[in-house]
């Protein structure tokens, strides 16, 4: 059984974008909360769906941009802590390691 990807609108692909399965399933909850309040406040129901779309929208890009947000945030610690990593790998027992205690000797020709 081969699983094929959703694709939104045609163009985005909602299984390989990071943050698009969340943002469509929040906008949908809004949209529904919202659209179903304005109806059962007013009912008036074309007004009710003007506000069920557009509460889909505001959601679904509120919760895109916190969302990526996040996983940008996310991808600089990563980065950071990679390149930490990498550094403490290669100063590792040398001069230049913060960790290791200098001697006196030491501290006067640095």
């Amino acid at each position: 059984m081969i699983l094929q990807s959703f694709k939104l609108l045609g163009f985005l692909d909602v299984k390989n974008v990071p943050c698009a399965r969340e943002s469509v399933l929040y906008g949908s909850l809004g949209s529904l909360v919202l659209g179903l309040g304005h109806f059962l406040a007013t009912s008036r129901v074309r007004r009710s769906c003007d506000f069920a779309v557009g509460g889909f929208i505001f959601t679904m890009l509120g919760c895109w941009f916190y969302c990526r947000y996040n996983f940008a945030q996310h991808r600089i610690r990563q980065r950071m802590l990679r390149e930490g990593m990498k550094n403490k790998i290669l100063f590792e027992g040398s001069s230049l390691d913060p960790e290791r205690k200098q001697t006196g000797n030491e501290r006067s020709n640095s």
